[in-house]
């Protein structure tokens, strides 16, 4: 294998175009963009072929002449996406990866029982319209076969990223991991919009007000830990506050449930004072 192996990229969505550009830019050759059927697919992959200088083609009918093909189409097509593929070229010698991270890299078996090595290559980071994410300082989730899992290390270290293992026995829980880190974080977010709403404030003015504490508390949790960053009610035993808090978010959708689930995680893992009564108050606690 080349010290920069040539790439192919099967699906243009989100994470296959940043993949793709930032592979880019770290100096790797991308040979092909391989689309699926639709005409969104179509565009997208025409779009991101002119940006990287790669060609686009669709499905069977691609070449797959790279050294790596990396999959980065939605977990429910992997299986069948190598499949599709896996007479369309030899794949002795060759490096397959699928960006699936509750998936092991198993889910390419099509390929390995035709000679390829392959791995489940994730980079933990948050991919979204309009928001083209750097991938340094990234750390990767990396899952597989021996050659494979060495070719993505030297990938991962070229994209300024960082590697680590994970058995794909933890996969599915790497994964929820990752849930809580950004979707999750974003729908407690959004909740609170909710409840600043019932307060009087607009959701604009409600994302543009929690952004300062938003900002420092993620700063205060990188710099001193979780329970170093904790503050509020909570830590200082204010049941009676909490109490408040519970009555007027029966009248915020789903809001109280949140709270109610997130106020009995901090007697588990975070330091509170005055804890039996906080677990009178919010059963289920332990």
């Amino acid at each position: 294998m080349a010290a920069k192996p040539t790439i192919a990229i099967v699906g243009p969505g989100r994470l296959g175009s940043a993949l793709a550009v930032e592979l880019k830019r770290a100096g790797y050759k991308i040979s092909e963009i391989v689309e699926g059927n639709s005409v969104q697919s179509r565009r997208k992959a025409g779009r991101l072929a002119r940006k990287v200088g790669a060609h686009a083609s669709i499905g069977s009918a691609s070449s797959l002449d790279s050294d790596v093909v990396w999959f980065c189409v939605p977990d429910r097509e992997i299986v069948t996406a190598a499949h599709q593929l896996a007479s369309v070229t030899d794949w002795k010698g060759r490096i397959a990866f699928h960006a699936s991270g509750a998936l092991a890299s198993s889910k390419l078996s099509a390929l390995r029982k035709r000679g390829a090595s392959v791995a489940s290559v994730h980079p933990l980071m948050t991919f979204v319209d309009k928001s083209a994410p750097s991938l340094k300082g990234v750390p990767f989730a990396i899952e597989g076969d021996a050659a494979a899992v060495q070719t993505a290390r030297r990938i991962v270290r070229k994209l300024g990223g960082s590697a680590f293992l994970i058995g794909r026995e933890h996969k599915a829980a790497y994964h929820a991991w990752g849930a809580f880190t950004s979707p999750l974080l974003i729908a407690l977010l959004v909740t609170a919009e909710r409840v600043a709403r019932s307060a009087g404030l607009t959701d604009d003015r409600a994302r543009k007000n929690m952004l300062p504490i938003v900002r420092q508390t993620i700063a205060n949790y990188e710099a001193l830990g979780a329970a170093g960053a904790f503050s509020g009610p909570l830590v200082r035993g204010d049941v009676e506050t909490v109490r408040q808090h519970l009555r007027v978010l029966k009248d915020v959708p789903g809001a109280r449930a949140v709270y109610l689930a997130l106020a009995r995680t901090t007697l588990l893992y975070l330091p509170t004072k005055n804890r039996k009564e906080l677990q009178k108050l919010l059963p289920d606690g332990t």
